[in-house]
């Protein structure tokens, strides 16, 4: 169970997060998720910053950084526009991709940077995802690995055994925290369809000659569907989304 309380006088963890501009898809595949943590790790090292944890959503993105000494708006700033750019080139945007400035709370008790943590890293099962331990876009398993890049010295004065670090990430409890408050999953979508389209089901766009389709997928990237759930809710391969 946990151990003996830190000191959070002057604390230096805080919870960050960052959005898409006007509810924009941040990451259409897996290479993207995948840039977007290099960043992460690139400029952590750079700037001293320690991530003790991240989750990241298609849309936004969660972390619980350690700064000692004043560098989170430098290495948010890096990030951003790392990312910015390589997106933009990638998908052929322009304009700003980030909504406003990130958004952060500092954190100055033990028991909420454990509530913060948990909350983190259960965030795609709260969202409907899928279950915590199999979501591939957060710091979960590197609590589990030899090799982790995180910072988990917390983590071990707080728990004695990595089975009681588990136990108390998979207690469901209704954790209060800051949030990005948009849910943009597959229910969501479908009523975007519905809305958008006055469609019962994405799948008939297979049914309409290329320049309607076209204009329909237009119509649904508008209105803030990601490519993936364009796939999976129309049957339409990625390729033909994309470029479009």
């Amino acid at each position: 169970m946990p151990r003996t309380a830190r000191n959070f006088g002057e604390s230096r963890y805080q919870h960050i997060i960052i959005r898409g501009n006007g509810k924009q898809v941040l990451f259409e595949d897996d290479m993207d998720y995948k840039y977007f943590i290099g960043l992460m790790h690139r400029y952590r090292s750079d700037t001293g910053i320690k991530i003790c944890a991240y989750c990241l959503m298609e849309n936004h993105v969660h972390m619980l950084l350690y700064d000692d000494k004043n560098m989170i708006s430098g290495f948010m700033r890096k990030i951003e526009v790392s990312y910015a750019e390589y997106y933009n080139k990638k998908y052929d945007k322009t304009g700003h991709l980030f909504q406003d400035r990130f958004k952060n709370e500092v954190i100055y008790d033990e028991r909420y940077l454990m509530i913060v943590f948990r909350y983190i890293l259960r965030n795609p099962e709260k969202a409907g995802f899928c279950k915590t331990e199999l979501y591939r876009w957060s710091s979960f398993s590197e609590y589990f690995v030899k090799a982790s890049q995180i910072e988990t010295g917390f983590i071990d004065e707080l728990f004695d055994t990595r089975e009681n670090l588990l136990d108390y990430l998979m207690t469901d409890t209704a954790d209060d925290c800051m949030e990005y408050d948009y849910k943009k999953d597959d229910d969501w979508a479908k009523e975007q369809i519905k809305k958008v389209l006055g469609l019962e089901t994405g799948t008939i766009l297979q049914t309409y000659d290329r320049l309607r389709r076209n204009d329909a997928i237009k119509k649904l990237k508008n209105a803030g569907l990601s490519i993936r759930q364009i796939e999976r809710l129309t049957g339409i391969t990625k390729g033909i989304i994309q470029n479009i």
